[in-house]
């Protein structure tokens, strides 16, 4: 019963992200049913369907359902203005969610973001955060992504597109000497580095 109820819940939940645009901005103030089908919408429903859930609230991040496979899908945010929803893999909850966790705590003290970046910094320079130690997978593949685009130096949508941790790695790394280079590389050269791939035929999982 439990199995039906998730299932149902994810069908739901994929349904109103897909008929509903995709906001603006995503703070506290925007519905937690909006959020959560948000965050959903990152993943393949067989991931979805078992992953824990977290919103946005007035003090951070929030959970609103405890999963059982690992993963844990929410509404990542590199700047207030962007949308970003995410669905981390075991590794990728252990590690670089911590810091989203970190990162929306102190947006909510009302750091600034220059503090933010700082204390996060510091955080892996002492061991508080670490970056992942083994391959894992963030799935991206929602329609709704609006994310900074560090080129023209703007808001873009993008399409969905799986992430690959790639701690510290650079465009030589890839055998690159300059930008541009594909596979993309998001942070290039921090902990949380990630290697971007966009599926020639979109989101598989429809």
């Amino acid at each position: 019963m439990l199995k039906e109820i998730a299932i149902l819940f994810i069908a739901c939940a994929s349904a109103m992200a897909q008929n509903k645009p995709a906001p603006a901005k995503v703070d506290a103030s925007t519905p937690r049913d909006q959020q959560i089908a948000l965050a959903l919408s990152a993943a393949p429903p067989e991931v979805a369907e078992a992953a824990t859930v977290y919103v946005i609230g007035h003090r951070g991040y929030e959970r609103v359902r405890k999963g059982t496979n690992g993963f844990t899908c929410t509404i990542d945010r590199e700047f207030v203005t962007t949308v970003e929803p995410e669905c981390f893999d075991a590794e990728g909850t252990k590690t670089i969610f911590q810091t989203r966790l970190r990162t929306e705590e102190l947006r909510a003290l009302g750091k600034t973001e220059n503090e933010i970046k700082a204390d996060i910094e510091e955080g892996y320079k002492t061991g508080k955060f670490r970056a992942p130690s083994k391959p894992g997978i963030i799935y991206m593949l929602s329609d709704h992504n609006r994310v900074f685009d560090p080129s023209s130096k703007k808001i873009i949508s993008f399409p969905g597109h799986l992430m690959f941790y790639a701690p510290y790695a650079t465009a030589r790394d890839l055998g690159y000497k300059l930008e541009p280079f594909l596979p993309y590389l998001v942070h290039p050269g921090a902990p949380d580095a990630l290697m971007i791939v966009v599926p020639q035929d979109g989101r598989q999982h429809h």
